[in-house]
């Protein structure tokens, strides 16, 4: 992933949002940009992490473990390969 910026991200922010914002970046050393950018990544992580790690109680994962076990039909088995081939969302 490149760390060079080139792309802007607008936004429009009421005036006591953008003063809370200055305030915290300025606590940890950041400018606003930096800030923003490191925040709203942060949380992209955590709505992307929700969507492909889950937990499951221990009855629960004996069931899918077996489910995993189990042979698949061949029409699943063609529409998993599929799925498993295309790129992730965030990857493209």
């Amino acid at each position: 992933m490149s760390t060079t910026a080139d792309s802007t991200i607008n936004i429009r922010a009421p005036r006591s949002a953008r003063a809370l914002i200055d305030k915290a970046a300025k606590v940890l050393g950041r400018n606003r940009s930096e800030f923003v950018l490191e925040v709203a990544q942060e949380r992209a992580r955590e709505v992307l992490l929700d969507r492909t790690h889950f937990a499951l109680s221990e009855d629960q994962h004996r069931r899918f473990l077996r489910a995993l076990d189990k042979p698949l039909p061949k029409q699943s088995a063609e529409a998993l390969k599929r799925l498993l081939a295309r790129k992730a969302p965030w990857e493209r």
